[in-house]
C-alpha cells in the first residue's frame, strides 16, 4: 500500500495563542503559536482517528528527527507533496507536548517573506491556526 499525503486541520482558530515576545524596544518581537496541532483515540476534524501509540512514537521520532535540531518548518498553507518548500516556510515548530489526546504545539513565526506575512496578518487581528501533514495509510473502517 503506497503512502498517501495527509493534511489535518485539529481545531477552530479560537483555541491558539499568539504570543508576541519584545525583549526591549529596539529589537524585533518574536511572534509564537501556541495551540493544539494534532489529537488521536478521538475523531479529527477529517473524520480520521489516529491510534495513540503510533502518535506517540511518530511525535517522538518527529521530534528527535526534527524538532531538537530545530527542522521542523511549516509552510504558509498545503502544497500538495509532503515536502517543505523553503521558499514558502513560515513557521519553526518548537516543541510537541502530549495532554490526554492531544498534542499541543509551539511554532515561532519566522522572518521570512512568508513568516512576515503571518506576523502582518497578527498583526491586523487576523485569527491564525495551524494544520498538520504527513505521509500515511488509512485503513477504511
Amino acid at each position: 500500500m503506497a503512502f498517501k499525503l495527509l493534511v489535518d486541520q485539529y481545531a477552530e482558530n479560537e483555541e491558539f495563542e499568539i504570543v508576541k515576545e519584545e525583549t526591549n524596544n529596539r529589537s524585533k518581537p518574536s511572534y509564537y503559536v501556541t495551540g493544539p496541532y494534532m489529537m488521536c483515540e478521538e475523531v479529527n476534524k477529517n473524520k480520521r482517528i489516529y491510534d495513540r501509540d503510533e502518535m506517540r512514537k511518530e511525535v517522538n521520532r518527529y521530534t528527535n528527527e526534527m524538532i531538537n535540531v530545530k527542522r521542523s518548518l511549516g509552510e504558509l498553507n498545503h502544497s500538495s507533496n509532503p515536502e517543505i518548500n523553503l521558499e514558502r516556510a513560515c513557521h519553526l515548530v518548537t516543541e510537541l507536548r502530549n495532554e490526554g489526546n492531544v498534542y499541543i504545539g509551539k511554532s515561532k513565526i519566522l522572518s521570512t517573506p512568508c513568516g512576515l506575512i503571518v506576523q502582518a496578518l497578527i498583526d491586523d487581528g487576523v485569527r491564525v491556526g495551524m494544520s498538520t501533514k504527513a505521509l500515511g495509510k488509512l485503513n477504511e473502517q
